[in-house]
């Protein structure tokens, strides 16, 4: 009996075992059933987010792409169709130029060359998926989509920069390079990268002949913004003498005009406004063109699809010989658009454009080119309106409807890509100062410029009506794109070079294919120049004789400004005092030098008998990066022994940053120069120096609150989570009281001192700005009397005061002027 109890008693001890072993094997079972189960629900998200996103991009970056078909035939045939199989072989070329350009160039090449500034929506196709659910969060916290990538001539141009030193405005420093948005690579000494970095660096002439390649491009991308709208808008009007025939083209012309005005007058709602509708409209379109297309092909003519052999390119060019060559400026409209692709990449991740573009745009477009020509196989006498033509009669006005909404986005397309380039121009010192204004919170890349955007209108309106006819300002349009194209190939060589790192085997294949193709369209267009092709080179020449003036005569007056900055051995002659009367408040003297004290202070002291008993030199600067971190935005530094009470704050933002012109800005200001103040105790050596490092860069800062944390919350057991500014001080704005928090100060010395910037902020603050005023020297040659004396005079004339652009208010604001030569 007991060995029968003891046998039950294992057996009961056995399964209780196995229960226990079977739960613990569950146990991990279900965590991974829950891990998988969480990780399907993340993929599904995010696929429905990339599909989202991918959506959107069709109303933003594909307006102009997709309105190509309205003109493309037209341009190509001005004269009319002598042999039908040159339909054939211009949609052959039509077919690859649109594979080769914009689908394996820009979509899968180039657009990876983006300016990437922060990673919110940056995931690949080929990615994990693992913080997508933080994306998720992001975008419904702060709106969609704010993808923080830049585009264009300009975001190439930033990214060298920060690979090679070939900026030709000095003002770098050695911390903005600690930055987390300046990210770069290293490559070995002896590499073809290090070689070719080396050879940028050798001669200035090498880096001013970078500098005005992206000018060049950046002025052709700006004449794109004038082009667009006009071919696009006067092409979808066309449409009602297809109609009524006998309809003069003058009330044509009026009508673009009418369309044109209301476009650029909806422009200060900003593209989240005036945009919500745009997606669905360029969807509906290519969704309409895909389809006409796919029934002309069965209705008219199959056999086009023969145009998929690129022998029919061949043929064409032996058979038509000179005319066929011509021909290939207006085949190039069928890849106009995609320039405008890549400058208004700051709104979409890359994965999204690219879904977008091999779902729906390429395919769409295909069909569409592929329908027009079936239908000009049959009808080869309506080559002129062989869009409209070719549609259906049950459904031509609505198409007619749609055409005209599509030109309308392909025109708000390349209007904000303007003003995104403008503003990265605008930022790295190539651009006169002119407003900005950001239209919306949620996308960080959506800008307005009112002065801009009726210089555009107003060009776009003369081209319209000076024209009349679709064919010249095609010819305009080509001459522009391509030459934007060929800066952009000559740009992704270095970007390839230095950024990349790509064996130069690869750069040679990749820059070889791309020349090869862009010089040929390129001779095609120089056919055109006195065709119309001659509009965007007199817009570019006029945009970089402003830009390149512009850029030389701040380099000058920096130059100028370092050159006969003041030596710390003066300031320090002068005594406590400066020599002068210190009256109460806090004097913010404004300045572009991020080092030293400028020439203005000594100016201003020795013209007037006071300074402030507490100055700070303020520098507001643009880095060549897309966004600067707000944590990471200011750096402070004393200037000389602590009872001179000067300092230095240096802003630094990015070339998309909106630059808070308010009350934040001085309250920030003030609220790091108190951080300072209390963490200057616990940093040993701070150079006096006039060649001095701003020391207190972003990682050194975070470690030493985080020390002055610890150390205050043994003293009082202040709760460790207080890891904020404002738990160490926290800062009021001016004419009210600083309070500063439990934790133990440091010394005597540094309460004083507290209060005493207290005080001299509720005595009041002035803005002091410097007002230079550059003049070429006498005996200079005529050329630099003309650009410096009249031309960048005006342009400084008519710009926006920099008192304007910081919003200082008037009653406390004070100009110091100086006159040097150049």
């Amino acid at each position: 009996m007991a060995s029968r109890v003891e046998m039950e008693e294992d057996e009961t001890e056995n399964k209780g075992s196995m229960w226990v072993l079977e739960q613990k094997l569950d146990q991990p079972m279900d965590e991974e059933a829950g891990r998988l189960k969480n990780m399907y629900r993340e993929k599904k998200f995010s696929a429905l987010l990339l599909l989202r996103l991918s959506f959107q991009s069709l109303g933003v970056v594909y307006g102009d792409l997709g309105t190509s078909p309205l003109y493309v035939f037209y341009n190509t045939f001005p004269h009319g169709i002598s042999d039908p199989e040159d339909v054939i072989g211009a949609l052959s070329l039509i077919i690859y130029s649109l594979t080769l350009i914009p689908l394996l160039k820009y979509v899968f090449i180039v657009c990876k060359a983006n300016d990437n500034g922060q990673d919110l929506c940056h995931f690949s196709m080929l990615e994990t998926w693992i913080d997508v659910g933080e994306v998720i969060t992001e975008i419904e916290a702060h709106g969609l989509p704010n993808a923080g990538f830049a585009g264009g001539t300009f975001a190439l141009y930033s990214l060298l920069c920060r690979h090679a030193k070939i900026k030709t405005l000095p003002n770098q420093h050695r911390t903005d390079e600690e930055l987390t948005t300046y990210s770069r690579r290293e490559f070995h000494e002896h590499s073809f990268a290090a070689k070719t970095k080396r050879w940028l660096e050798k001669f200035a002439s090498r880096k001013n002949t970078l500098l005005i390649l992206v000018l060049v491009g950046t002025c052709m991308l700006i004449g794109d913004g004038i082009l667009t709208p006009a071919i696009s808008v006067l092409s979808a009007a066309g449409g009602i003498k297809v109609d009524h025939p006998n309809m003069s083209n003058g009330i044509v012309v009026v009508v673009a005009v009418v369309i044109l005005i209301g476009v650029f007058s909806m422009q200060h709602y900003g593209t989240d406004k005036v945009g919500w509708l745009f997606a669905p409209i360029v969807l509906l379109w290519f969704l309409l063109i895909g389809g006409i297309g796919i029934f002309n092909v069965w209705k008219y003519d199959s056999s086009v699809l023969k145009a998929f052999s690129p022998v029919y390119i061949y043929r064409y060019l032996r058979r038509g010989g000179k005319g066929s060559w011509i021909s290939l400026g207006g085949i190039m409209l069928s890849i106009t658009g995609t320039e405008a692709l890549f400058a208004d990449l700051a709104h979409f991740p890359v994965s999204a454009i690219r879904l977008a573009f091999t779902v729906v745009v390429f395919p769409c477009l295909l069909s569409a080119y592929s329908g027009q020509a079936a239908y000009l196989m049959k009808n080869q006498d309506h080559v002129i309106d062989a869009f409209y033509r070719s549609i259906p009669d049950a459904i031509y006005w609505p198409v007619f409807v749609v055409a005209t909404l599509a030109a309308i986005v392909a025109s708000q397309a390349t209007i904000s890509a303007t003003f995104s380039i403008i503003k990265q121009a605008l930022a790295l010192g190539c651009f006169p100062r002119v407003k900005v204004v950001h239209t919306s919170k949620k996308f960080l890349g959506q800008i307005y410029s009112p002065d801009i955007n009726w210089i555009l209108m107003i060009l776009c309106i003369a081209v319209t009506a000076g024209f009349k006819n679709q064919s010249q300002i095609g010819n305009a349009y080509g001459t522009a794109v391509v030459i934007v194209m060929l800066v952009t190939t000559l740009l992704m060589t270095l970007v390839m070079l230095l950024v990349w790192h790509c064996h130069w085997i690869i750069v040679l294949i990749f820059t070889t294919f791309s020349l090869l193709v862009e010089c040929t369209y390129f001779s095609a267009v120089l056919f055109k120049i006195n065709q119309g092709g001659w509009v965007p080179l007199v817009i570019a020449a006029a945009c970089l004789v402003i830009m390149y003036v512009w850029h030389y005569g701040t380099v000058k007056r920096y130059e100028f400004e370092m050159h006969s900055k003041v030596s710390m051995a003066w300031i320090l002659g002068l005594g406590p005092s400066l020599g002068l009367v210190r009256v109460p408040g806090v004097g913010l003297i404004y300045t572009e030098l991020a080092s030293g004290v400028p020439h203005i202070f000594s100016h201003f002291i020795t013209n007037l008998p006071a300074i402030h008993s507490v100055v700070v030199f303020v520098c507001v600067k643009y880095l060549p990066v897309y966004t600067v971190p707000e944590d990471e935005r200011f750096l402070v530094k004393r200037i000389g022994p602590k009872n001179f009470h000067m300092f230095r704050c240096v802003a630094r933002y990015g070339y998309k940053d909106l630059h808070k012109k308010d009350d934040e800005f001085e309250k920030k200001l003030f609220n790091n120069l108190f951080v300072y103040i209390r963490l200057e105790s616990m940093m040993e050596g701070c150079s006096d120096s006039d060649e001095y490092s701003l020391c207190l860069d972003h990682q050194t800062t975070e470690q030493s609150r985080r020390d002055l944390l610890l150390r205050d919350n043994n003293a009082n057991s202040v709760d460790p989570t207080a890891s904020s500014v404002e738990s160490i001080v926290q800062v009021i704005s001016p004419n009210q009281s600083t309070v500063v928090s439990s934790g133990r100060i440091s010394s005597q010395t540094e309460v004083d001192e507290l209060e005493f910037l207290t005080k001299c902020m509720d005595a009041g603050v002035v803005h002091i700005l410097g007002n230079t005023v550059v003049r070429a020297r006498r005996g200079s040659n005529i050329c630099k009397r003309v650009a410096i004396n009249y031309i960048y005079a005006f342009l400084r004339k008519i710009c926006r005061e920099n008192s304007v652009i910081f919003n200082l208010p008037h009653e406390s604001l004070l100009n110091v002027g100086q006159i040097f030569s150049v």
